[in-house]
């Protein structure tokens, strides 16, 4: 069964997004940070994967992530060429983005975002190695992409490439997944979790207002504030995920709208700058300006009306990609029967242990007698393992 709390951070990070390159405003940034969130949930998609699969989970994702991607190179390629776009061995990347593909001036801002795709797709990579060394060394591996990070911005590792930096700025979120999955953020108790996460967000905010970055007080120009703060956000909202998540599907339309952005999230995020891009002319030919909620307004309206465009024309591409049955508007379609809350993960969980399935039908008899005799099943006291396992229920998120 999906974790539909992991589906509502991962949406409202979408969304914030998309409203943040809309708007501007420096403050969304502080309030969610909305990348270092989704790389902290992707991280642990990845670990659950891996746990599952094997090293098979490097190439699920990459079949997960690169169609969406062509086929924005598709479209977007051949229109760079014909505006003066060289034709380079370098346009390969469009194949396989270790590095920015080559885009033109106006591909620039409307291409801005691969740079995610491009860390997504080293961090996946390196993620069986990263699994191992966190299984074995799982504080130091933590703390490495922040001390990265920290001796970037002081200057003793000074102008890395730009993959390193990412690395050192993003990667601890990824490892923060990592640990998500495996319930050591849960098992955190309050006096260690709190102040550790208040500790993160003071200094990150103190790094950010005395060394202000390019972009003054939005994280997105600051990568050590960025880091810091949003490890902090991390602990919390992964830290202290609901037992219960039963409240985010009470509102059919809402619990649509969560399912559709998840399941059109890559769609999103890489088509939205061109259409932010797209609008931006309209500022000067009608007065929209960033002082003017009015017209703010509007312009988040028309990119998302025009995202739901691009949703209904290529959006199926990802349940392609996925595996699934090609849908037109994900959620909306005829709703499905679900099994009681946990219940999936639990049967999941445990066939992946060793005599887990023995186990487990021993489980399912019982609770299939007790339903019998209308009594209810006292659950068993769940051990660190099996909350570990519990959590792999998280890989249907990305199925």
């Amino acid at each position: 069964m999906r974790n539909r709390y992991l589906d509502l951070l991962r949406a409202l990070a979408v969304v914030r997004v998309v409203v943040y390159h809309v708007t501007g405003w420096a403050t969304m940034t502080l309030v969610f940070p909305a990348m270092s969130v989704m790389f902290a949930l992707a991280g642990s998609l990845m670990a659950a994967s891996l746990y599952r699969f094997g090293t098979a989970a490097v190439g699920r994702r990459l079949r997960r992530l690169l169609p969406s991607f062509w086929v924005l190179g598709a479209i977007l390629v051949p229109a760079m060429l014909l505006s003066g776009l060289a034709f380079t061995p370098k346009l390969l990347l469009w194949l396989f983005p270790v590095a920015d593909p080559p885009r033109n001036d106006w591909g620039i801002p409307v291409l801005g975002p691969i740079w995610y795709l491009r860390n997504y797709l080293w961090f996946v990579l390196v993620s069986p190695l990263a699994l191992w060394l966190f299984r074995r060394f799982p504080l130091p591996t933590l703390i490495a992409p922040y001390a990265l990070t920290v001796a970037i911005e002081l200057g003793v590792y000074p102008n890395p490439p730009m993959v390193v930096q990412q690395f050192g700025l993003y990667f601890g979120a990824w490892m923060l997944g990592f640990a998500h999955q495996a319930g050591m953020l849960r098992r955190l108790a309050n006096r260690v979790l709190w102040p550790t996460a208040i500790a993160l967000v003071a200094l990150g905010g103190w790094w950010n207002l005395t060394q202000p970055g390019t972009k003054g007080l939005d994280l997105n120009g600051n990568p050590l504030a960025n880091a810091l703060w949003s490890a902090g956000v991390i602990l919390v909202v992964l830290g202290r995920e609901p037992a219960r998540t039963a409240w985010i599907d009470r509102n059919a339309f809402f619990s649509r709208l969560v399912t559709l952005v998840n399941r059109r999230a890559l769609t999103v995020y890489l088509w939205h700058m061109a259409f932010v891009a797209a609008l931006t002319p309209l500022v000067d030919v009608v007065g929209w300006s960033h002082q003017n909620l009015l017209g703010l307004a509007i312009r988040v309206v028309l990119v998302f009306a025009l995202l739901g465009v691009v949703i209904l024309l290529v959006g199926w591409v990802e349940d392609v990609a996925a595996r699934r049955r090609p849908e037109l508007i994900p959620g909306f379609g005829r709703r499905t029967t679900t099994t009681p809350e946990g219940a999936a993960a639990r049967s999941e969980g445990a066939a992946a242990t060793p005599g887990g399935a023995a186990k487990q039908a021993a489980v399912d008899s019982a609770d299939q007698a007790g339903t019998a005799r209308k009594q209810p099943v006292v659950p068993a006291p769940r051990s660190a393992e099996s909350e570990r396992v519990q959590t792999g229920s998280v890989e249907s998120n990305a199925r």
